[in-house]
């Protein structure tokens, strides 16, 4: 044999007793060693080689499970953002008034819805100041006056999207809005109601909110189709306060008004009614109406002759306009004071020539 022949034969026999020695330490260390035939076969090992590549690959990207949708049980629909419009919402409300023209503005007046501000709920404060206490922020009263008579304080005005510093006195800052506009309510059905009915409409809370006196007396006597604030972003809630007033007095719209309020409400289907106020629709206070001549026509009732009275000492000053009052030094001048007059009193709020 050659020498090269005995090298091979040499390592043979090498590599056989290294495999019987290696044996041999498998059985005396592990008894059970191979013997368990249900026993998972030991994965190989990676070579060098495949350890090398497998470092040289980016990592494989993490993964996440996507929770499962909520599930809406039927309870929850009227809740859901994508739930149909509810029964209560401004535009099914809407749906429901009644639809016709304009009456005619004949015997109109705002004496004709009470007085200004009366105390309607009785609590010993004027509606005014009752509104102002209910808006505004940091307010401060009237010493002497039991909290009622606000003499300052911020509004956050939902028709201009401004805040306002209310000081009393200035009658340029803050009026105190009939979302229904009082001569609005009479063309569309208030023209024939009872003098008690028509004072609930101007004094209830869900018809009235202090807003910026310049955006208020451009709105006069407007409807929604003539007039929306220019913050738009409380237009729905405003065409859904007048739907609410309308439905809780039955009054009606006008097809042009109608028309109006629906394409607000569609950029927010969803918009519900304000929440009543809780107030009557007849006020609990012994009024009379002082449209005398055209109490035939109203059915407001009766009126007693006190009314006409104080309409005479309330004419024996007469301004024919506001240029005169200021002349006179009597400006701003407030309802019952001499020489007040609705003409002079553009916005119906009780306070002229401002």
């Amino acid at each position: 044999m050659g020498e090269s022949t005995v090298r091979g034969m040499t390592n043979q026999t090498l590599g056989r007793l290294s495999a019987a020695v290696a044996a041999a330490a498998c059985a005396l260390t592990f008894a059970a060693c191979g013997a368990t035939s249900s026993a998972a076969p030991a994965e190989p090992k990676p070579s060098l080689a495949e350890t090398a590549a497998a470092a040289t690959q980016p990592p494989a990207p993490e993964t996440t499970t996507a929770p499962a949708a909520p599930t809406v049980i039927a309870s929850e629909t009227e809740s859901a953002i994508e739930a149909p419009v509810g029964a209560d919402s401004a535009l099914a409300v809407l749906a429901a008034l009644s639809v016709k023209g304009r009456a005619p503005m004949t015997g109109y007046d705002r004496d004709r819805f009470g007085a200004a501000w009366l105390d309607a709920d009785r609590n010993g404060c004027d509606q005014r100041n009752d509104m102002l206490t209910r808006d505004l922020t940091a307010v401060v009263y009237e010493l002497g006056t039991h909290d009622c008579v606000v003499t300052s304080g911020d509004l956050a005005d939902p028709y201009t999207g401004t805040t306002i510093h209310f000081v009393k006195g200035d009658g340029t800052l803050v009026d105190i809005d009939h979302v229904v506009a009082l001569g609005n309510a009479w063309v569309t059905g208030a023209f024939n109601w009872p003098i008690k009915k028509r004072a609930a409409i101007a004094t209830d809370p869900l018809n009235l909110l202090p807003v910026d006196a310049s955006a208020n007396r451009q709105k006069g006597d407007g409807d929604a189709a003539t007039w929306l604030p220019s913050n738009k972003s409380y237009r729905c809630q405003y065409v859904a306060r007048q739907i609410a007033v309308k439905a809780k007095f039955g009054l009606w719209v006008t097809s042009p008004e109608k028309a109006v309020m629906e394409q607000v409400l569609a950029g927010c289907p969803g918009q519900a009614t304000l929440a009543d106020s809780g107030y009557p629709v007849e006020v609990p206070l012994n009024i009379t109406d002082p449209g005398a001549d055209d109490i035939g026509s109203s059915g407001s009732g009766s009126v007693d002759s006190s009314s006409d009275s104080s309409s005479l000492s309330s004419a024996t000053v007469y301004y024919e306009n506001c240029d005169a009052v200021r002349a006179a030094g009597a400006a701003p001048i407030y309802r019952g004071d001499p020489g007040y007059d609705s003409h002079l009193d553009g916005d119906g709020d009780g306070v002229a020539c401002e």
